[in-house]
Protein backbone atom coordinates (compact mmCIF):
# COMPACT_ATOMS: atom_id res chain seq x y z
CA UNK A 1 0.00 0.00 0.00
CA UNK A 2 1.57 3.36 -1.01
CA UNK A 3 2.05 6.10 1.54
CA UNK A 4 -0.80 8.62 1.76
CA UNK A 5 1.31 11.50 0.38
CA UNK A 6 2.44 9.37 -2.57
CA UNK A 7 -1.12 8.25 -3.25
CA UNK A 8 -2.39 11.83 -3.14
CA UNK A 9 0.27 12.90 -5.63
CA UNK A 10 -0.59 10.05 -7.99
CA UNK A 11 -4.31 10.83 -7.81
CA UNK A 12 -3.60 14.50 -8.48
CA UNK A 13 -1.47 13.62 -11.53
CA UNK A 14 -4.16 11.23 -12.76
CA UNK A 15 -6.82 13.93 -12.50
CA UNK A 16 -4.65 16.57 -14.18
CA UNK A 17 -3.26 14.41 -16.98
CA UNK A 18 -6.29 12.18 -17.49
CA UNK A 19 -4.11 9.08 -17.18
CA UNK A 20 -6.07 6.65 -14.99
CA UNK A 21 -3.30 4.05 -15.16
CA UNK A 22 -1.38 6.07 -12.57
CA UNK A 23 -3.82 4.90 -9.88
CA UNK A 24 -5.48 1.93 -11.56
CA UNK A 25 -4.35 -0.58 -8.93
CA UNK A 26 -5.78 1.48 -6.06
CA UNK A 27 -9.25 2.10 -7.54
CA UNK A 28 -11.73 -0.11 -5.72
CA UNK A 29 -15.49 -0.58 -5.36
CA UNK A 30 -18.40 -0.54 -7.76
CA UNK A 31 -18.74 -2.01 -11.22
CA UNK A 32 -16.37 0.54 -12.79
CA UNK A 33 -14.25 2.48 -10.26
CA UNK A 34 -12.41 4.23 -13.10
CA UNK A 35 -15.65 5.94 -14.03
CA UNK A 36 -15.58 7.80 -10.70
CA UNK A 37 -12.08 9.00 -11.50
CA UNK A 38 -13.23 10.19 -14.92
CA UNK A 39 -15.95 12.25 -13.20
CA UNK A 40 -13.25 14.04 -11.16
CA UNK A 41 -11.14 14.50 -14.28
CA UNK A 42 -14.03 16.10 -16.18
CA UNK A 43 -14.95 18.29 -13.21
CA UNK A 44 -11.34 19.46 -12.83
CA UNK A 45 -10.95 20.42 -16.48
CA UNK A 46 -14.42 21.91 -16.84
CA UNK A 47 -14.27 24.05 -13.71
CA UNK A 48 -10.87 25.54 -14.52
CA UNK A 49 -11.72 26.03 -18.19
CA UNK A 50 -14.88 27.88 -17.21
CA UNK A 51 -12.97 29.96 -14.67
CA UNK A 52 -10.49 31.06 -17.34
CA UNK A 53 -13.17 31.79 -19.91
CA UNK A 54 -15.19 33.81 -17.40
CA UNK A 55 -12.12 35.83 -16.49
CA UNK A 56 -11.64 36.85 -20.13
CA UNK A 57 -15.12 37.86 -21.37
CA UNK A 58 -13.73 40.66 -23.56
CA UNK A 59 -11.28 38.25 -25.19
CA UNK A 60 -14.17 35.86 -25.82
CA UNK A 61 -16.07 38.79 -27.37
CA UNK A 62 -13.12 39.52 -29.65
CA UNK A 63 -11.82 36.06 -30.58
CA UNK A 64 -14.90 33.89 -30.16
CA UNK A 65 -16.00 31.50 -27.45
CA UNK A 66 -14.87 28.36 -29.32
CA UNK A 67 -11.27 29.50 -29.69
CA UNK A 68 -10.92 30.75 -26.12
CA UNK A 69 -12.58 27.65 -24.67
CA UNK A 70 -10.34 25.29 -26.66
CA UNK A 71 -7.24 27.24 -25.64
CA UNK A 72 -8.35 27.29 -22.00
CA UNK A 73 -8.89 23.52 -22.00
CA UNK A 74 -5.41 22.97 -23.45
CA UNK A 75 -3.93 25.41 -20.92
CA UNK A 76 -5.57 23.55 -18.02
CA UNK A 77 -4.09 20.25 -19.19
CA UNK A 78 -0.61 21.65 -19.74
CA UNK A 79 -0.36 24.13 -16.85
CA UNK A 80 -2.18 22.96 -13.74
CA UNK A 81 -2.65 25.36 -10.81
CA UNK A 82 0.28 25.80 -8.43
CA UNK A 83 -1.72 27.56 -5.71
CA UNK A 84 -5.15 26.73 -4.23
CA UNK A 85 -6.66 30.08 -5.24
CA UNK A 86 -8.48 29.86 -8.59
CA UNK A 87 -8.63 33.67 -8.77
CA UNK A 88 -4.84 33.68 -9.14
CA UNK A 89 -4.82 31.03 -11.86
CA UNK A 90 -4.02 31.81 -15.48
CA UNK A 91 -1.66 34.76 -15.14
CA UNK A 92 0.14 33.79 -18.36
CA UNK A 93 -2.95 32.62 -20.26
CA UNK A 94 -2.72 35.59 -22.67
CA UNK A 95 0.71 34.41 -23.83
CA UNK A 96 -0.51 30.82 -24.16
CA UNK A 97 -3.62 31.88 -26.07
CA UNK A 98 -1.58 33.93 -28.55
CA UNK A 99 0.25 30.80 -29.70
CA UNK A 100 -2.71 28.46 -29.74
CA UNK A 101 -4.20 27.28 -33.03
CA UNK A 102 -5.66 29.98 -35.27
CA UNK A 103 -5.05 32.57 -32.53
CA UNK A 104 -1.50 32.79 -33.87
CA UNK A 105 -2.95 34.62 -36.87
CA UNK A 106 -4.31 37.38 -34.60
CA UNK A 107 -1.20 39.39 -33.65
CA UNK A 108 -3.13 41.77 -31.40
CA UNK A 109 -4.83 39.08 -29.31
CA UNK A 110 -2.11 38.69 -26.67
CA UNK A 111 -1.99 42.42 -25.97
CA UNK A 112 -5.76 42.61 -25.75
CA UNK A 113 -5.94 39.66 -23.35
CA UNK A 114 -3.12 41.13 -21.24
CA UNK A 115 -5.00 44.43 -21.12
CA UNK A 116 -8.16 42.63 -20.02
CA UNK A 117 -6.21 40.83 -17.29
CA UNK A 118 -4.81 44.16 -16.10
CA UNK A 119 -8.23 45.83 -16.15
CA UNK A 120 -9.69 43.01 -14.05
CA UNK A 121 -6.85 43.25 -11.54
CA UNK A 122 -6.97 47.01 -11.02
CA UNK A 123 -10.75 47.22 -10.89
CA UNK A 124 -10.77 45.45 -7.52
CA UNK A 125 -7.85 47.40 -6.06
CA UNK A 126 -8.19 49.93 -3.26
CA UNK A 127 -6.25 53.19 -3.24
CA UNK A 128 -3.98 53.90 -0.29
CA UNK A 129 -3.05 57.37 1.01
CA UNK A 130 -0.63 58.97 -1.48
CA UNK A 131 2.59 60.79 -0.83
CA UNK A 132 2.50 64.56 -1.01
CA UNK A 133 5.03 66.52 -3.01
CA UNK A 134 6.66 68.14 0.09
CA UNK A 135 7.38 64.62 1.44
CA UNK A 136 9.39 63.96 -1.71
CA UNK A 137 10.88 67.44 -2.25
CA UNK A 138 12.30 67.64 1.29
CA UNK A 139 14.70 64.78 0.59
CA UNK A 140 18.22 65.58 -0.64
CA UNK A 141 18.20 65.17 -4.47
CA UNK A 142 21.27 62.91 -4.54
CA UNK A 143 19.78 60.64 -1.89
CA UNK A 144 16.43 60.69 -3.64
CA UNK A 145 17.85 59.10 -6.78
CA UNK A 146 18.81 55.98 -4.82
CA UNK A 147 15.36 55.57 -3.30
CA UNK A 148 12.41 53.53 -4.56
CA UNK A 149 8.74 54.39 -4.83
CA UNK A 150 5.72 52.22 -4.19
CA UNK A 151 2.87 53.08 -6.56
CA UNK A 152 -0.86 52.65 -6.06
CA UNK A 153 -1.99 48.98 -6.06
CA UNK A 154 -4.40 49.66 -8.92
CA UNK A 155 -1.76 50.57 -11.49
CA UNK A 156 -0.57 48.53 -14.47
CA UNK A 157 1.44 49.44 -17.56
CA UNK A 158 1.02 47.91 -21.02
CA UNK A 159 3.12 48.37 -24.14
CA UNK A 160 1.42 47.12 -27.29
CA UNK A 161 2.04 47.36 -31.02
CA UNK A 162 -1.72 47.75 -31.46
CA UNK A 163 -4.34 50.22 -30.25
CA UNK A 164 -5.99 47.61 -28.06
CA UNK A 165 -7.11 50.24 -25.56
CA UNK A 166 -9.56 51.51 -28.19
CA UNK A 167 -11.03 48.03 -28.52
CA UNK A 168 -11.29 47.66 -24.75
CA UNK A 169 -12.99 51.03 -24.44
CA UNK A 170 -15.58 49.93 -26.98
CA UNK A 171 -16.14 46.66 -25.16
CA UNK A 172 -16.55 48.30 -21.75
CA UNK A 173 -18.95 50.88 -23.19
CA UNK A 174 -20.82 48.22 -25.20
CA UNK A 175 -20.53 50.49 -28.22
CA UNK A 176 -18.79 48.45 -30.92
CA UNK A 177 -19.37 49.97 -34.38
CA UNK A 178 -20.49 47.93 -37.37
CA UNK A 179 -16.94 48.07 -38.74
CA UNK A 180 -13.65 48.85 -37.04
CA UNK A 181 -10.05 48.76 -38.19
CA UNK A 182 -7.68 48.12 -35.31
CA UNK A 183 -4.81 50.58 -35.65
CA UNK A 184 -1.30 49.16 -35.69
CA UNK A 185 0.56 51.72 -33.63
CA UNK A 186 3.02 51.79 -30.76
CA UNK A 187 0.69 52.18 -27.79
CA UNK A 188 1.77 52.88 -24.21
CA UNK A 189 -1.06 52.62 -21.72
CA UNK A 190 -1.35 53.32 -18.02
CA UNK A 191 -4.27 51.39 -16.50
CA UNK A 192 -5.52 52.75 -13.20
CA UNK A 193 -8.39 51.32 -11.20
CA UNK A 194 -9.94 51.30 -7.75
CA UNK A 195 -13.21 50.02 -6.31
CA UNK A 196 -14.73 49.02 -9.62
CA UNK A 197 -13.61 52.01 -11.69
CA UNK A 198 -10.98 51.81 -14.43
CA UNK A 199 -9.24 54.49 -16.47
CA UNK A 200 -6.89 53.85 -19.39
CA UNK A 201 -4.52 56.66 -20.36
CA UNK A 202 -2.00 56.76 -23.17
CA UNK A 203 1.38 58.09 -22.11
CA UNK A 204 4.32 59.47 -24.04
CA UNK A 205 7.37 57.23 -24.28
CA UNK A 206 9.45 58.91 -21.58
CA UNK A 207 6.65 59.11 -19.00
CA UNK A 208 5.69 55.50 -19.66
CA UNK A 209 9.29 54.34 -19.36
CA UNK A 210 9.76 56.19 -16.06
CA UNK A 211 6.54 55.02 -14.43
CA UNK A 212 6.76 51.46 -15.69
CA UNK A 213 10.33 51.21 -14.38
CA UNK A 214 9.27 52.49 -10.96
CA UNK A 215 6.37 50.05 -10.97
CA UNK A 216 8.74 47.17 -11.70
CA UNK A 217 10.87 48.07 -8.66
CA UNK A 218 13.63 50.22 -10.15
CA UNK A 219 15.06 53.08 -8.10
CA UNK A 220 14.13 56.64 -9.02
CA UNK A 221 17.57 57.19 -10.52
CA UNK A 222 17.49 53.97 -12.55
CA UNK A 223 13.98 54.77 -13.79
CA UNK A 224 15.13 58.24 -14.81
CA UNK A 225 18.03 56.77 -16.79
CA UNK A 226 15.64 54.47 -18.66
CA UNK A 227 13.41 57.44 -19.47
CA UNK A 228 16.41 59.48 -20.65
CA UNK A 229 17.25 56.69 -23.10
CA UNK A 230 13.81 57.24 -24.64
CA UNK A 231 14.05 61.02 -24.63
CA UNK A 232 17.13 63.04 -23.70
CA UNK A 233 14.92 65.98 -22.68
CA UNK A 234 13.31 63.96 -19.87
CA UNK A 235 13.12 65.92 -16.59
CA UNK A 236 12.99 63.60 -13.58
CA UNK A 237 11.94 66.42 -11.24
CA UNK A 238 8.91 67.33 -13.31
CA UNK A 239 8.03 63.68 -13.72
CA UNK A 240 8.08 63.18 -9.95
CA UNK A 241 5.88 66.24 -9.45
CA UNK A 242 3.34 64.91 -11.95
CA UNK A 243 3.43 61.46 -10.35
CA UNK A 244 2.80 62.73 -6.82
CA UNK A 245 0.22 65.31 -7.82
CA UNK A 246 -1.71 62.56 -9.57
CA UNK A 247 -1.73 60.62 -6.29
CA UNK A 248 0.11 57.65 -7.80
CA UNK A 249 3.06 57.42 -5.38
CA UNK A 250 2.38 56.01 -1.93
CA UNK A 251 5.68 55.24 -0.21
CA UNK A 252 9.38 56.01 -0.38
CA UNK A 253 11.84 53.35 0.72
CA UNK A 254 15.50 52.45 0.41
CA UNK A 255 17.10 49.49 -1.33
CA UNK A 256 16.73 47.28 1.75
CA UNK A 257 13.02 48.06 1.99
CA UNK A 258 13.25 50.44 4.93
CA UNK A 259 10.81 53.33 5.09
CA UNK A 260 12.11 56.88 4.73
CA UNK A 261 11.26 59.10 7.65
Amino acid sequence: MPLLADLQQRVARAVVTGDGELVATTLLGGADPRQRLRIHQRHYETSLTNALRERYPATVWLAGVDLVTAAASAYVRERPPRTPCIAEYGGDFAQFLAGYGRAAALPYLRSFAELEHAVADVSIATDVPPLTWPEVANIDPERLLDLHLTLQPGLRYLHSAWGVDELMTMYLADSAPATFVLPEADTLVEIRGARGTVCMTRLDARTFAFRAALHSGRSIGAAAEIALERDETFDAGSALVQLTQAGLATRLFNASGGAIS
